[in-house]
């Protein structure tokens, strides 16, 4: 199996909608962040990847017909180099309302992941997602204007590296049509998969935390 669709878009963008969305259509397995979750032994190839090391991307994504959200996104030039017949989809939203979730949930999970109770796999997980993709991605995540910044960064320059024909510049509000005929497989006879609010983002770690009084009173300055 070798991956047909690459997700260039960053978490919050409706990337688990995707996910679901393209195991309908018969692309997956999707790789995505819970992925990494579910298989803890993932970890080694993406530690190697933020090392700097060479990897063989078709063991990195091994079993996967398609990936969407992070790690994932955050090399999505290379892994269009290593399977050069793969489409991209590049799923974005308005910046303010991007930011607004981010900052709720993935932006907030990293603010407070050292005070919360993760399972050792799970510690290990994401302290080497905020290492690696992070900083990568935005500078300082905790800062809006830093944030969107690298938000609209990465939106231009996906579509300045993949030629117009490979790439399809998606809204998960636009549903199946766009999608399907970017694809070319039939429109399914079944709603448009909608999920991933912010309730079912925390419920993957228990609840949604308070935010810490000291980093609270900091994000509203």
């Amino acid at each position: 199996m070798t991956l047909k669709v690459i997700g260039s878009g960053y978490g919050r963008t409706g990337t688990m909608t995707m996910k679901q969305a393209l195991g309908t259509l018969g692309f997956g397995p999707t790789h995505h962040m819970t992925e990494v979750m579910s298989h803890p032994e993932q970890l080694a190839h993406w530690k190697a990847i933020f090392a700097g090391q060479n990897v063989d991307w078709a063991e990195v994504y091994a079993g996967y017909g398609s990936q969407v959200d992070w790690p994932g996104a955050s090399v999505w030039q290379e892994a269009s180099i290593a399977f050069p017949e793969a489409k991209v989809i590049h799923t974005e939203r308005p910046e303010e309302d991007w930011w607004a979730s981010f900052n709720g949930t993935i932006g907030k999970f990293f603010a407070v992941m050292d005070t919360l109770a993760l399972p050792p796999e799970f510690a290990e997980i994401f302290g080497t997602m905020k290492v690696g993709v992070l900083p990568r991605a935005f500078g300082d995540f905790t800062d809006r204007d830093s944030a969107i910044a690298g938000y609209r960064a990465n939106n231009a320059r996906v579509r300045e590296i993949i030629p117009a024909d490979r790439l399809l510049v998606f809204n998960v509000a636009d549903g199946w049509e766009p999608l399907c005929r970017f694809l070319d497989v039939p429109v399914p006879d079944m709603p448009f998969p909608r999920t991933h609010a912010r309730d079912e983002f925390w419920a993957h770690f228990g609840g949604e935390p308070e935010m810490p009084k000291r980093q609270a009173k900091a994000a509203t300055n």
